[in-house]
C-alpha cells in the first residue's frame, strides 16, 4: 500500500503538509473538522501538492523535511510538480 505525502492550501493561503494512505479521505476529513487542530479555523482547504511514497516510514521521512521549509521553497515544490509520481487519472 502506497503512502503519501500531501500539501493543501487553507482559506488563508497557509500551506500544510501531512501524509496519508488515502489522500482523498483525508482532505475530505480537513474538510469537515476531523482533520488536524491547526488548520480547523482556515478552512476550506484545496490539494494544491501530492507524492507518493512506498511506505509509512518514507512518507513521514518527507513530511518532516518539508515541514522545515519555508514558504517560498514549499511553493516551489507545488509550482514545480504538484503531482510527483502520479498520473492525472491516479490524483488520491
Amino acid at each position: 500500500m502506497y503512502w503519501f505525502v500531501y500539501i493543501v492550501e487553507c482559506s488563508d493561503s497557509s500551506l500544510y503538509t501531512g501524509i496519508s494512505n488515502d489522500v482523498n479521505k483525508r482532505v475530505w476529513k480537513h474538510n469537515n473538522g476531523l482533520g488536524a487542530k491547526s488548520i480547523k479555523g482556515k478552512l476550506p482547504v484545496k490539494l494544491v501538492y501530492i507524492e507518493r511514497h512506498n511506505n509509512m516510514h518514507e512518507a513521514a521521512i518527507r513530511e518532516r523535511e518539508i515541514k522545515g521549509w519555508n514558504r517560498f521553497k514549499k511553493l516551489r515544490l507545488i509550482n514545480e510538480i504538484p503531482y510527483k509520481g502520479l498520473s492525472p487519472g491516479n490524483k488520491r
